[in-house]
């Protein structure tokens, strides 16, 4: 009994000196080093893994610059600092970035879009009132209201107005564009902050529905289209900007009845009249 012990002992221990060898020559011959240059990045980043530049996470992030398949500026959350932070890692220059925010393309809140003759009673999440119902409201293409948008931003970047409309702050935006990934109907944008004009609705309904649902939505009447040069084209009854041709200094305005097309704020509206009548 005791020979067939020691026996039992003296194989297992040498198979296990034998297995043990083998994996440390494994470890030193597959060894892979980790570029050095992926863990300073990655210390540098803002660590929301939130995914908005596109990766798995911060590290993800790292991993790719290190090897060449994401440009310093990619990360949207660290924006311009941490590009720059980046570059001086690297060795480069970092190329100049204009942010990137969101801007809410409807217009019909409560005072403005018409509510469906039957209530709503359910979860207020847009997506599901998108599957369920699609909200209080008659216009199939406007805001829910639900405010998954808000919910969506870690940035507190997204408040819910007084309209029951979403509103952006653009000091607290970091860019990340989860806010429009989260909306249901596509009615969240990304754009450059200095992108003033926009067409505020994405409804596709001819004129006259689009006037009985909502009274800040495109009619789709054309005018804009006549009037711009190219700038605005109208498109299943819908108006499009076209920013390579459009000039807002040359834009007439006051002839969309809805104000449909306008500028993001009455401060932006305020210095448009100022300089046209200069």
């Amino acid at each position: 009994m005791t020979d067939t012990l020691i026996i039992a002992l003296t194989t297992m221990g040498g198979l296990g000196f034998i297995f043990a060898g083998g994996l440390a020559i494994a470890d030193k011959k597959l060894r892979v080093e980790e570029n050095p240059l992926i863990g300073k990045i990655n210390d540098v980043l803002p660590g929301a893994n939130c995914g908005a530049c596109g990766k798995a996470g911060c590290y993800d992030f790292a991993v790719n610059i290190v090897n060449g398949k994401m440009k310093v500026n990619g990360c949207p959350v660290g924006g311009e600092d941490v590009a720059n932070l980046i570059a001086k890692i690297l060795g480069v220059e970092a190329e100049p970035a204009i942010k990137q925010v969101p801007r809410i393309l409807c217009r019909g809140g409560n005072n403005e879009a018409k509510d469906k003759s039957t209530n709503y009673k359910g979860p207020q999440s847009c997506a599901v009132m998108e599957i369920v119902g699609g909200g209080t409201k008659i216009c199939e293409f406007g805001c829910l209201g639900g405010g998954d948008c808000i919910a969506a931003c870690q940035f507190g970047a997204l408040i819910m107005n007084d309209n029951n409309l979403p509103e952006v702050i653009e000091d607290l935006c970091t860019s990340c564009g989860l806010c429009a990934k989260a909306c249901s109907r596509n009615l969240i944008e990304m754009h450059p902050i200095d992108r003033r004009v926009f067409v505020f609705c994405k409804s596709n309904y001819d004129p006259k529905r689009s006037k009985e649902v909502c009274s800040a939505a495109c009619t789709g009447c054309g005018i804009c289209e006549r009037v711009s040069d190219g700038g605005v084209v109208v498109k299943n009854n819908l108006a499009e900007i076209n920013y390579d041709l459009f000039y807002a200094s040359n834009f007439p305005f006051d002839k969309c009845k809805t104000k449909a097309i306008s500028y993001l704020n009455d401060k932006d509206n305020t210095i448009h009249k100022l300089v046209v009548n200069q």
